[in-house]
């Protein structure tokens, strides 16, 4: 065997050292043409069958058009309760986690001492409304002051001095009186107008005096209100961050507590989409782990972006629920437009193969397969971005049909 291959391989040389390349082309060609003729014949190409399907149109539909945010819940209100007056803690009725209404009593401060400076307070104006003859007891601190004895006494002694004055002056005129009784009765009427003055002013510092007193019998009984701390709002107690029996000061921290229902969601919402979005739009919120739709609508918009990543802030109230806590990771849909008009196709059109979809878009009795590229989904509807022209007929559950396979429409079919 390997002696012919040789000799047949010599031979080509020398032909082609005696007559050149035209002889050596012919023989490749003869060679060529000997080898088609003894091989078998190629089958022709295979003819596919005509497949019945089911087509739909593609058409302008109305679609809502949605943007998709990423944002956290956060409670409602959030507050840290302290305590207004200093004492020991006598009684905490709340522990972390239960639930409390508005105006609740949750800590209390032991309420002796504040009792005692109330009645202390008390007492003493009792005294100062006693000074100026008001009644010990009573929340009317008004006073006529022409009534007041100091002053009766002071405008009895200025009366009669201008009396005396004036008879002074009649009988110095009819040269009667010497004028020493005339100076003599301008002075005791000078005193006796200074002295109703003072008992004006006195009995006046005397009322501002019973003021006073008032205002601090008012602090001693707000101290004693103040020695119970109570909810200021409907919610849960988040932190507890004191212990029964400690001494605290003013100011010291005792609850944190949260109001949940509704809870708050901030969410950020890209610059370029900014523009779209405003106050009473729709929301659909999912949260990490659970496949429930929460509704909600956007009821505050931040008016300017965030400088360091360029995004709005905005946020809705969505109703409180079980699976609903503070600080949890939530995706949202904002519906920015309700009737966005889209090409669309049945999602029985569509099917994908590593990662590609497509579909069979029938045109002159054939199936021919288009790349499309696929945007929004509702119900069984798909919007075509590209790849599709509207008025083309698209094959349902296309299956195993092949491009350019020979289909009949059921509807054709029928009319058959």
């Amino acid at each position: 065997m390997r002696k012919s291959t040789r000799t047949i391989s010599w031979g080509i040389v020398v032909l082609f050292l005696r007559h050149g390349w035209h002889v050596l082309i012919a023989l490749v060609i003869l060679s060529t043409s000997s080898c088609r003729k003894s091989g078998p014949d190629k089958p022709a190409r295979e003819t596919l069958a005509a497949k019945l399907v089911k087509t739909a149109g593609v058409e302008l539909k109305p679609m809502e058009r949605t943007v998709v945010v990423t944002g956290s819940f956060h409670a409602r209100e959030q507050s840290t309760l302290s305590v207004k007056v200093p004492g020991r803690l006598g009684s905490i009725a709340v522990d972390v986690g239960s639930v409390v209404r508005q105006g609740d009593e949750l800590a209390r401060i032991e309420r002796a001492d504040y009792e005692l400076r109330v009645k202390q307070a008390e007492a003493v104006l009792a005294q100062a409304r006693a000074v100026v003859g008001l009644p010990l007891e009573g929340d009317e601190d008004k006073l006529d002051l022409e009534k007041t004895g100091i002053i009766r006494q002071a405008k009895a002694l200025l009366d009669e001095a201008t009396k005396n004055l004036e008879r002074a002056k009649r009988l110095a005129i009819e040269k009667i009186a010497a004028s020493s009784e005339l100076d003599a009765a301008e002075a005791a009427h000078t005193v006796a107008l200074s002295r109703y003055q003072d008992a004006l002013e006195e009995i006046r510092g005397r009322l501002a005096l019973v003021v006073q007193r008032r205002a601090e019998l008012n602090i001693a009984r707000k101290q004693l209100a103040d020695a119970v701390t109570t909810a200021p709002f409907d919610g849960i107690v988040h932190q507890r961050l004191a212990n029964l029996g400690e001494y605290v000061q003013a100011g010291t921290p005792l609850l944190i507590i949260a109001g949940v229902n509704p809870l708050r969601l901030r969410l950020e919402v890209p610059e370029r989409e900014s523009t779209q979005v405003q106050p009473g739009q729709r929301l659909r919120v999912k949260v990490g782990g659970s496949s429930n739709i929460y509704s909600a609508e956007i009821t505050r918009v931040s008016p300017v972006l965030v400088q360091a990543n360029r995004m709005l802030q905005i946020e809705a109230d969505v109703p409180a629920a079980p699976a609903l806590r503070p600080g949890l990771f939530a995706q949202a849909e904002i519906v920015v437009n309700e009737n966005d008009p889209a090409l669309c196709v049945p999602q029985e059109a569509v099917t994908s193969f590593v990662g590609i979809e497509k579909v069979f878009v029938v045109k002159s009795g054939k199936a021919l397969e288009k790349n499309i590229t696929t945007g929004r989904r509702r119900g069984n509807l798909v919007e075509v971005l590209s790849g599709v022209a509207a008025g083309d007929m698209v094959v349902l559950n296309p299956g195993r049909l092949r491009s350019e396979q020979p289909v009949i429409e059921e509807a054709n079919a029928a009319a058959r």
